[in-house]
């Protein structure tokens, strides 16, 4: 098969949240272990770092990959979604694995992965780990893809551990309480591996604690104990407090040589050392217009109160939704003073621009529905003046249309 042709494969043929949500996710990590154990056990032959949370995992991983990189170190980077090319989900040294790699990887492995009804992601995951191993990185950056018990990466014993923050995102699978979510999360930790929380949260704090002590294990809170900061290639202000647990985690990582101008330099560099896309992205200027992955409420409030802060005189927010997203705590945070563009990422889980509007004027949000996320931008460019502002945003995938 050809590259594209073992993409679409992998796609179609087999269930992958991205695409269908809730049934793609099979919650059992037998399936997983039987593909490890095909591949010879890859994730025992590299150490890595496991990264989870609600908002940030993505960033804190890639600015981890950054600054090992700058220490000199072969960094493999395992995260999802990708935005514009699935070889963006496996990195070493911030280069994607090569289309030969994939197709290869598919074609050995196939009937396998058919007698064993694996999913795109666990198929994703075994090819990073194998990709990792066959390539000797002296570490790998392992971002969660959703939850972190049950999920297809929670097969590797890292060095350290790192939950970013806990909110309310995929409540369908991973529950209906931040009590609930948090022990999803918390399900990375391993025993004597520590583990670092970015933010200090007191409703989930407890939860921690208690998986802490039950697993013997070290727990920092970094929001608490790193007082010190570096300016970053990441232009979101919601970045300091992925910054802060990213040097906690450092700070816990033994064997690993990390000088004052290696964290200097990586978190100067991430965009360049690792071809990170979508967070506080900025498309043009004259009208201003920025993109960001934020998708819940939690992510949003973040970057709203970013939104306030820029100099503007009309803001233009393009947005578009997937269909598990809970519009009824996202619109009351949205600006009434804005002119909306809704429209449908073109994906099967995009949610009906109908059903947005119709929820959004109830919010009292002006705005109109649009039948593609192109048709969206290029009505708000057509409509924005040169000191306007343009927000691009409410889903990857609609980030990734405009990218």
């Amino acid at each position: 098969m050809t590259y594209k042709e073992t993409l679409d494969w992998m796609f179609v043929q087999l269930p992958m949240y991205q695409e269908k949500g809730k049934s793609a996710f099979n919650g059992k990590l037998d399936t997983i272990k039987a593909l490890s154990e095909h591949l010879g056990r890859p994730e025992r032959k590299f150490k890595s770092i496991h990264v989870a949370g609600t908002n940030g995992k993505g960033s804190s991983s890639h600015m981890l990959a950054s600054i090992l990189y700058e220490a000199g170190y072969k960094v493999g980077l395992y995260t999802s979604p990708h935005l514009k090319d699935f070889r963006e989900r496996i990195k070493i040294d911030g280069e994607p694995i090569s289309k030969g790699n994939v197709i290869d990887f598919v074609a050995e492995n196939r009937p396998f992965f058919e007698a064993q009804q694996l999913s795109f992601f666990e198929m994703t995951v075994g090819m990073a780990f194998d990709y990792f191993a066959k390539n000797r990185v002296d570490i790998a950056i392992v971002e969660v893809g959703l939850g972190g018990r049950l999920d297809s990466t929670n097969i590797i014993t890292p060095e350290v551990c790192l939950i970013t923050n806990i909110g309310f995102d995929h409540m369908d699978m991973l529950g209906d309480s931040l009590s609930k979510i948090t022990y999803e999360k918390a399900g990375i930790i391993k025993e004597k591996v520590p583990v670092v929380i970015s933010e200090y949260q007191e409703e989930v704090a407890d939860v921690f604690e208690s998986v802490a002590r039950e697993k013997k294990t070290k727990l920092v809170f970094a929001s608490q104990e790193v007082h010190n900061s570096y300016p970053t290639s990441l232009l979101g202000h919601y970045q300091a407090r992925n910054c802060k647990g990213v040097l906690a985690v450092l700070k816990q990582l033994k064997g690993f040589v990390i000088r004052e101008e290696h964290l200097k330099n990586g978190f100067l560099r991430v965009v360049e050392n690792t071809g990170l896309m979508g967070r506080w992205q900025v498309l043009q200027h004259g009208p201003k217009v920025v993109c960001d992955t934020a998708h819940n409420s939690e992510g949003l409030t973040l970057v709203l109160k970013q939104i306030n802060g820029q100099h503007f005189d009309s803001l233009h927010m393009v947005l578009g939704f997937v269909m598990d997203k809970n519009l009824d705590s996202i619109f009351p945070l949205l600006p009434k003073k804005a002119t909306y563009y809704f429209c449908r990422p073109n994906i099967r889980r995009g949610m009906e621009v109908a059903g947005i509007l119709e929820k959004a004027q109830a919010y009292g949000l002006q705005g109109q529905a649009y039948t593609s996320v192109k048709e969206a931008y290029e009505a708000a460019l057509k409509k924005a003046l040169d000191t306007d502002f343009i927000y691009v945003g409410g889903s990857t995938f609609t980030v990734a249309e405009v990218l």
